[in-house]
């Protein structure tokens, strides 16, 4: 088995002009990138390749531009300043088709900084709370360097790595990142999660992610029966309803019995939950996400936000205007595997307004926005206000479905745009 090295000596490895992958979310390696950081001085120009990371980003700072260069799959809050400034860059890709990326050596990696458990008897680590991406990084990276850290729980699937498989290897024990999911609950978060919670069948395999919408729909499914969960990620929301029996996986087809998952975000809690637990496997995103499976198991509903939403149906959800702010991720992949499963249901979940009360349904998109899911792509989108079924629909009935579901402050507004748009005398009839 190798030995430990210290940070420093394991970061040495990492040159100027070298691509880097940085293993996101909650197994973020802090102590590795503090030590990379360390060394900003003798690097230029080294470009730093990761999904959504959390926590501190040291490499983001100013101070290091000519140093590190952000180039990020999903642009998350702490590097968002940094990318929006031109310190970074963004590359719009779905989260299903990154591990393609290493592979086929469109996007090389130099190097690799992973987290990964400590190893068992006979020398298996185990990426843990991230395996999305991770577990092809690992294996097309020029050299790997693993922070073993004892807190990081050991899961089922793919992330099962034996230790031989990583170049260095380097002990630093650390808390992971957690993220409060539950925060910003409101009223008008438990509204779209009881209309949403209304489109959700017995028996259905679920999707959603992290916040305050998707808490409010999982706290809204208190007396379903029987239902699933094949998610990209999910987070604490999810636990009451597998302690209650809501969540069985009886009917789904792929991981019968399991909840299937790409990466997992919330809190210690939930990473104890997942600690050697068999009932959860953790598999490669290429494998979570790919349409031809999600679409396997049955009522797949599939719930996800968005930033705004214009009247034809055009969905954005990883900028404002041109300003980054996340990424195309995984949306479209369970968009349309939801779309595709018998009796699925993909449904578009949003505020109608923002925080400063400006309308989320919108005559056009911001200019710069960017169209992650078509509207040939949307069946339902969910407000506060009640719930819009766009399948099938015309432009101006989408119009007037959208309309019906906006803020009320802002649908005389949007009804006087449609009107010009399509000139339609439907939109003279509306009462509200």
């Amino acid at each position: 088995m190798k030995k430990y090295i210290s940070g420093e000596e394991a970061v040495k490895v990492i040159k100027s002009f070298d691509k880097v992958f940085v293993h996101g979310g909650a197994a973020t390696p802090h102590f590795l990138l503090k030590k990379m950081v360390e060394r900003a001085d003798e690097l230029r120009n080294v470009e730093l390749i990761s999904i959504s990371t959390q926590g501190e980003a040291l490499f983001a700072d100013k101070k290091y531009h000519e140093s590190f260069r952000i180039n990020s799959l999903f642009v998350s809050a702490n590097v968002r300043k940094a990318v929006n400034e031109g310190r970074g860059d963004y590359i719009p890709i779905f989260l299903s088709d990154i591990p393609n990326l290493f592979r086929k050596n469109i996007l090389p990696l130099d190097v690799a900084l992973v987290q990964v458990s400590l190893p068992d008897n006979h020398g298996y680590c185990s990426l843990g709370v991230s395996v999305d991406v991770a577990s092809t990084a690992i294996k097309t990276a020029k050299y790997v360097i693993a922070q073993v850290n004892p807190k990081m729980p050991r899961t089922f699937g793919d992330g099962i790595v034996k230790i031989d498989s990583f170049d260095a290897l380097v002990y630093a024990e650390q808390e992971l990142p957690e993220v409060s999911s539950g925060k910003g609950a409101n009223d008008i978060s438990r509204r779209i999660g009881l209309n949403c919670a209304e489109l959700v069948e017995n028996g259905a395999t679920i999707q959603t992610g992290i916040g305050s919408v998707p808490d409010a729909v999982l706290a809204s499914l208190t007396n379903h029966k029987e239902l699933g969960v094949h998610t990209e990620m999910f987070s604490d929301g999810i636990l009451p309803l597998v302690e209650s029996g809501v969540i069985t996986n009886e009917h789904k087809r792929k991981y019968r019995g399991k909840i299937l998952t790409g990466f997992l975000l919330g809190s210690r809690k939930l990473y104890d939950f997942v600690d050697n637990n068999p009932s959860v496997v953790v598999n490669s995103i290429d494998y979570v996400n790919d349409t031809s499976v999600i679409r396997t198991n049955p009522k797949v509903t599939s719930i996800n936000g968005a930033i705004e939403i214009d009247i034809t149906g055009q969905v954005c959800s990883d900028s404002i205007g041109m300003y980054h702010y996340s990424g195309v991720g995984g949306q479209m992949d369970f968009i349309r595997g939801a779309a595709l499963s018998e009796g699925g249901k993909p449904i578009i979940a949003l505020p109608s307004t923002t925080s400063d009360g400006q309308s989320r349904i919108v005559p056009f998109l911001k200019k710069g926005a960017g169209v992650v899911t078509t509207r040939a792509h949307v069946h339902y989108v969910v407000t506060e206000y009640g719930t819009a079924f766009l399948l099938g629909k015309n432009l101006h009935q989408r119009a007037k479905a959208l309309i019906e579901i906006a803020h009320p402050n802002h649908r005389e507004d949007l009804e006087r745009e449609a009107f010009d748009r399509f000139k339609s005398f439907e939109f003279e009839r509306l009462e509200y």
